[in-house]
């Protein structure tokens, strides 16, 4: 085969699910946006959804339809972006509720879609979306009367746990909901870490599902194994790559792998990241192009037929240190190309 296989575990992804399930107080809703963070939302949802999960989350309308025709009727899919121009149609024949971020979002869906159900967000420090609280104070009445579905807010620094602006969000929070007869939300994985004053009624796990920081305790999800195209020897002196910028000190087994940049392997990589060939560890060797990258061989057993870059010895953490990025972007930023095989679920 001469593409890379991305292999995902949907049980272990299910069972980071229960796993925070058990620790929440709350309903566990899932965040499946961009695609179940690159690893394929209808198989993700489906899986979700057989093991009791009834609430998800999607980042835009388009994204709430595709996944309502994997799931069918039935669970709460909520759109995070509300209600945008042109969404209506959609969000009311695929059964979609949005979450709306502001006055305008509001007057828009209560025009357009009349009795629709619907969520509100409210700004409690990210300042990105949702209603700051003096919006907020001046439209409380009015919305809550129109009965939302869920009000939620999104923490800060959630990952950081002696952060004080968890302590500031969580008491605005509070404050802005204060006497409401109405489910809550406030909590994403690092908020189900943190403690049970943040789970309120609704949790919504997303990067921890799929084997990220800050669920120190999640099983990895995604494993990425690459074929070696070719390999050679190289004398000490000799370059590797695009403008010379890996030297080999001693005589040198060099791979030739087939992927790239393209393939969401980040060129920021070269020079710092590794791939694995039966528990050994092989640097990469010059720097990550489009389709192909140089590795170094030379301490493994024998030239291998395929290497590791996501597998049990190196996670997706692992790899975005190595970037200079987080987990999320490594998931999300996995290509097309890759042949894609699931396990369990």
């Amino acid at each position: 085969m001469s593409t890379p296989t991305l292999t995902v575990d949907l049980n272990a992804l299910v069972a980071n699910w229960q796993v925070l399930a058990a620790m929440s107080r709350a309903e566990t809703g899932a965040v499946i946006k961009a695609d179940a963070y690159g690893l394929g939302a209808a198989r993700v949802g489906r899986a979700l959804a057989r093991a009791g999960a009834r609430t998800f989350f999607v980042a835009v309308a388009e994204e709430g339809a595709a996944l309502r025709t994997a799931l069918g009727p039935g669970p709460m899919i909520y759109v995070l972006s509300g209600h945008m121009p042109g969404d209506a149609d959609m969000l009311g024949d695929m059964d979609l509720t949005p979450i709306l971020n502001s006055l305008d979002q509001m007057i828009r869906h209560l025009e357009a879609l009349p009795g629709h159900p619907f969520g509100l967000q409210l700004d409690t420090g990210m300042n990105r979306l949702g209603m700051e609280p003096s919006e907020w104070s001046a439209v409380r009445d009015i919305a809550v009367a129109q009965g939302p579905q869920l009000i939620m807010s999104h923490l800060v620094a959630a990952e950081v746990p002696d952060d004080e602006m968890n302590r500031h969000q969580l008491t605005l929070f509070r404050q802005m909901t204060a006497g409401l007869d109405c489910p809550l939300s406030l909590a994403n994985t690092g908020g189900v870490l943190l403690d049970k004053a943040y789970h309120f009624d609704v949790t919504r796990p997303g990067i921890g599902l799929y084997g990220g920081r800050p669920f120190a305790d999640a099983r990895p999800v995604a494993s990425l194994d690459i074929p070696v195209i070719q390999c050679r020897d190289v004398a000490p002196g000799e370059t590797v790559g695009y403008n010379g910028t890996w030297t080999a000190q001693r005589p040198s087994r060099i791979a030739t792998i087939g992927a790239g940049y393209a393939d969401g392997i980040f060129r920021a990589l070269s020079g710092h990241a590794a791939v694995w060939v039966d528990e050994v560890r092989c640097p990469l060797a010059g720097r990550v192009s489009m389709d192909l990258v140089g590795v170094d061989i030379t301490d493994a057993p024998g030239d291998p037929k395929t290497v590791s870059l996501l597998g049990p010895d190196q996670g997706i953490d692992d790899v975005a240190d190595a970037a200079g990025t987080i987990g999320y972007e490594i998931l999300t930023a996995l290509g097309a190309r890759y042949t894609r095989r699931y396990l369990g679920g």
